[in-house]
């Protein structure tokens, strides 16, 4: 009865469904884990890149060798990704107007330019960190569904086999029964940390946006003391 009881025990004698649902959870969990781990470390290097960069973009410097910087020091993130969105636009905006003052038509955006250029960028870094979140929230939300499935039909398996039996004891329904609650335990163990990594994350990915929206108004500020409309 004892070795009956052991969970390992339990979950190799588990019938064909319930053994899937087991499976299913734990893919998913793997799968979550993944992500989370991914993530962990994708807010962990934004957070650094995002503070080096606004300490050299505050510091004085020269906007084009912040610029020039950017691909080395700054590959992927949010803040010089903005930066270069913008600072490029209004490169091109500059460049537009040398022409129009030797006479030539071209199609000069101005700020408006410049603003879209950053709502752009701003709206791609925003996919990117939300990108897998929906996935974790869909694991938390259905994952003790999914073991719960697997418990009710563990459960019906047991009364069935009781009926055929005839043989009511605790000891021919304990086994059943234990077996189908693991399923809800799996489901439980898949979903709890889901949750708790999507609110994390979800709520990194608000700060994030917050600093790149005040980032993306300081800057226009300073381009707009340079621009004539």
């Amino acid at each position: 009865m004892a070795n009956e009881m052991e969970i390992w025990h339990l979950i190799m004698n588990a019938g064909l469904v319930v053994k899937g649902v087991l499976i299913l959870l734990l893919l998913l969990s793997v799968i979550c884990w993944g992500i989370m781990l991914s993530k962990w470390r994708l807010y962990r290097r934004i957070r650094h890149e995002n503070e080096e960069f606004l300490s050299v973009f505050w510091s004085g410097k020269d906007m084009d060798n912040v610029l020039s910087s950017i691909p080395q020091r700054y590959p992927n993130s949010p803040l010089p990704n903005i930066f270069q969105a913008g600072y490029r636009e209004f490169i091109r905006h500059a460049r537009d107007r040398a022409q129009v003052q030797q006479n030539k038509i071209v199609a000069t955006g101005g700020l408006d330019g410049i603003r879209r250029a950053m709502d752009a960028a701003l709206s791609r870094e925003m996919e990117m960190l939300s990108n897998s979140l929906s996935f974790l929230a869909t694991v938390g939300s259905t994952a003790p569904f999914i073991g719960l499935f697997g418990t009710v039909w563990g459960i019906t398996n047991a009364f069935q086999n009781i009926g055929i039996t005839q043989n009511t004891s605790l000891a021919a329904v304990a086994p059943g029964i234990a077996e189908a609650l693991i399923a809800t335990a799996f489901g439980l163990i898949a979903a709890i940390p889901a949750v708790i990594a999507y609110n994390k994350f979800n709520a990194d990915t608000k700060r994030t946006a917050a600093s790149m929206d005040q980032f993306s108004s300081e800057f226009i500020n300073i381009l707009s003391r340079h621009i004539k409309a």
